[in-house]
């Protein structure tokens, strides 16, 4: 998928509301994430390690590492879409704006309720900005890429990428703990479901990535 190969079809402007009306709110659920203190999706964790080594903002990092994740692309010869540009920018924007409208806050119950909410609203604008249609994200199109490239499945290249990115930012100083946990387990049945309740109508649901666990399907995260 080229950047403009995605803008023509019918209900264009719901799937232009959804693209970004997701990736701000993904942005929104990783700062609530930060915000709860117990665990950070795979991604974060490595961005918000490198936040605390470089002095930058998380949202800043998030986009700077989107960037590069994307050169990435060039080699293992994948295409980016709108939904893939717009991924790396608007994500660490809506991020570091939450950050910048929410609070720290004190005490377990609290922590726990942004937790869930955190990981309940991922599912959410998973759904919605996939449902869309204009690409994956980066890192996901990272996670494709070399699964078309080697020949594993999309399962053993996933779980070896989040594996090493979940390593290296813990070393550096991110946050891993029950969250992190609990967004594994919960991601894949939350962003199936809101792929299914965002489905653009008549748009054919065949081209819509399903979330699944088996080889061959992936959840197009970012």
């Amino acid at each position: 998928m080229s950047l403009a190969s995605g803008l023509r079809g019918r209900h264009l402007t719901r799937r232009l509301v959804q693209l970004y009306a997701g990736l701000a709110l993904y942005g929104v659920s990783s700062a609530l994430l930060v915000r709860g203190g117990l665990g950070l999706e795979p991604w974060g964790v490595l961005h918000q390690g490198l936040a605390e080594r470089t002095g930058l903002t998380i949202g800043v990092v998030s986009i700077i590492v989107g960037a590069v994740v994307l050169l990435l692309w060039i080699p293992i010869r994948q295409r980016p879409g709108l939904g893939t540009v717009s991924n790396v920018f608007v994500i660490g924007l809506a991020m570091d704006g939450t950050l910048a409208l929410v609070p720290e806050i004190d005490g377990l119950p609290a922590e726990i309720a942004l937790m869930l909410l955190g990981i309940v609203l991922n599912g959410v604008a998973t759904g919605l900005y996939i449902a869309a249609r204009f690409g994956p994200g980066p890192r996901d199109g990272l996670m494709t890429g070399l699964h078309r490239l080697t020949g594993r499945s999309i399962r053993l290249v996933r779980t070896a990428i989040e594996i090493a990115v979940v390593a290296t930012g813990f070393l550096l100083g991110g946050s891993v703990g029950v969250g992190t946990v609990l967004y594994a387990l919960a991601i894949g049945p939350l962003a199936q479901f809101f792929l299914r309740f965002f489905a653009v109508p008549g748009e054919g649901s065949g081209s819509t990535p399903v979330a699944s666990g088996t080889p061959g399907q992936a959840i197009l995260r970012r």
